[in-house]
C-alpha cells in the first residue's frame, strides 16, 4: 500500500489504478468477512481509508486543474 506521499507522485492514470485495485480489495474482504473466513476485520478499515485517499487525491487534483 503505497503512503500518502507516494500517492500523490503518481500520474492519474496510476492513481486510478491503485483505486480500483483498493476497491477490489474491499470487495473481496467483504465478502470474506459475509463467509466468515475474515481473520483480520481491521483490514476493511485500513481498504477503506485507502480507497478515502485516492479519492482526496483525486480531488485535490480536479480543485487545483479548475
Amino acid at each position: 500500500m503505497p503512503e500518502k506521499k507516494d500517492l500523490r507522485r503518481l500520474s492519474a492514470d496510476e492513481l486510478t489504478e491503485e483505486m480500483k485495485t483498493a476497491r477490489e480489495e474491499l470487495l473481496d474482504l467483504r465478502f470474506q468477512l459475509a463467509t466468515r473466513q475474515l481473520k483480520d476485520v481491521h483490514a476493511i478499515k485500513r481498504a477503506r481509508a485507502r480507497v478515502a485517499r485516492a479519492l482526496t487525491i483525486e480531488r485535490q487534483r480536479e480543485i487545483e486543474n479548475a
